[in-house]
């Protein structure tokens, strides 16, 4: 069947474009708006990332406050540091990009961030709100995952969605955000039994499990939705999703690729969640 691409870099485009006018209504108040993100060690995807951050930030005229530390910081050093972050009213939004090194304990690092500065939506006071459907900022891959759902304007309103992945970062609140919009949603992970069985129902199919050509075509329903949030190298060393996209295309009625899909989508969502800060800290 004739299936969509959903185009990441084309809906994350027109995400920017509004969030950059919104910047620019605010600097005119006299209210800037600032991100803060820190990186420990020297993680080489992390690097990449933290970049492409501070590139978004300054494409939206926001303003990027970036504190790279040696591996060896103590926990005690950055906890110091968010809480100085956290005083900062320059400073509307606090990130610290994970993975952290093995002898900083992440909960303790994320929990440190105030809530209303975590535009991770890491915080546990956050990923409660999203629980109940009283939500100031959400975790960005969903959130920008939702954004592209709603521009190809399919709805997920009693539809069957399943999962793969049980992740804090993208299979939880994945579910939840599928589940506030109505959806019957499944969640599917390494325990469960004939995958293939409960793939095969979705009507739309989110894959999260970092394994390059996890989901094949038999495990696709016809007609299905496929968003692909894997970011893997295959053999060949070429970026690739979980998603054997070339048979599983086919089946579809629209698809996620990799790179170009969810990808630009995250960080898009990254920079509303601090405009949303910034909105909130100044009582707009």
């Amino acid at each position: 069947m004739a299936y969509k691409i959903i185009n990441g870099k084309e809906i994350s485009a027109a995400v920017k474009e509004r969030i950059k006018n919104e910047v620019e209504a605010l600097k005119v108040k006299g209210i800037g708006v600032g991100l803060a993100v820190i990186l420990v060690g020297e993680n080489p995807a992390s690097k990449v990332y933290v970049a492409n951050k501070k590139k978004a930030c300054e494409e939206l005229g926001i303003k990027s406050f970036e504190f790279k530390l040696p591996e060896q910081t103590t926990e005690e050093e950055l906890i110091s540091l968010i809480k100085k972050l956290n005083e900062n009213s320059e400073v509307n939004g606090i990130l610290c990009q994970l993975p952290l090194p093995a002898h900083l304990d992440e909960s303790t690092v994320i929990n440190t961030i105030v809530p209303e500065k975590d535009v991770d939506a890491f915080h546990p006071v956050n990923v409660g709100k999203i629980m109940i459907g009283d939500f100031d900022f959400l975790p960005c891959t969903p959130a920008g995952i939702m954004e592209m759902l709603g521009f190809m304007n399919i709805d997920v309103c009693g539809k069957e969605c399943v999962v793969i992945g049980r992740s804090n970062i993208v299979g939880k609140p994945m579910a939840m955000l599928l589940l506030h919009k109505n959806a019957t949603v499944t969640v599917c992970h390494s325990k469960t039994k004939d995958l293939k069985a409960v793939t095969s129902r979705a009507d739309v199919l989110v894959s999260a499990v970092g394994r390059a050509g996890f989901v094949t075509a038999d495990m696709v329903k016809e007609g299905a939705v496929v968003i692909d949030v894997g970011m893997n190298r295959n053999a060949e060393n070429k970026l690739c999703g979980d998603v054997d996209f070339e048979a599983v295309a086919e089946k579809c009625s629209a698809i996620t690729p990799v790179p170009g899909g969810v990808g630009p989508m995250t960080i898009a969502m990254l920079m509303q969640n601090t405009l949303t800060a910034a909105k909130k800290q100044n009582n707009f």
